[in-house]
């Protein structure tokens, strides 16, 4: 895949795959007829995404400048959630939703392929989340100093928090256009 695609690097889509985005703006989406309740559903889902990862980022921040004594039970519930649901998100969107909408506009068929590979990158960064998160809660477990882990860790959640929030930003920006325009098309 072209590298300014790649989601370790990227910035934004390409103008070429934002030609839906142009003609419906962000602001303009819950105003448009074809803005229904799974749509609204859907990003809804992306923000707790956003909500839980700040969370955790958070709570990372917190445990290095003082010991929290609820800090591991927290860390692994919340992990846990966060990537069983990111999970279950990418199946659904990967198996269900992606096929269905890849159809109705030719000029985005590439713009899937990134979302695809998107979704590649992502399942690395979370096999590196759960490594780190688990070596964190090992090293409470076994009452060693996890402070350098819990460094280690935040590291790695600040990075996840960085290509997953570019994910969804163009991920959104190719899906919800998609369905304002041909809403009516979509069963």
């Amino acid at each position: 895949m072209d590298t300014a695609l790649d989601l370790e690097t990227r910035t934004g889509l390409p103008e070429h795959l934002r030609v839906l985005a142009r003609k419906f703006p962000r602001a303009a989406w819950q105003g448009h007829a074809n803005f229904n309740d799974l749509t609204a559903f859907w990003l809804e889902r992306h923000l707790m995404f956003r909500k839980v990862l700040d969370k955790l980022v958070s709570d990372a921040q917190l445990q290095l400048d003082e010991a929290q004594p609820r800090f591991g039970a927290e860390l692994s519930r919340y992990t846990g959630f966060f990537l069983n649901q990111l999970h279950g998100h990418h199946m659904i969107e990967d198996h269900e939703y992606f096929p269905k909408f890849q159809g109705f506009d030719k000029r985005l068929l590439r713009a899937f392929e990134v979302l695809d590979a998107d979704h590649h990158a992502l399942d690395r960064h979370m096999k590196e989340l759960a490594d780190g998160t688990n070596a964190v809660l090992r090293a409470l477990q076994e009452g060693k100093g996890a402070h350098d882990g819990v460094g280690r860790l935040l590291q790695v959640q600040e990075g996840f928090r960085g290509f997953l929030d570019r994910h969804l930003m163009d991920e959104e920006e190719i899906i919800v256009p998609i369905i304002l325009e041909y809403g009516d098309e979509i069963d």
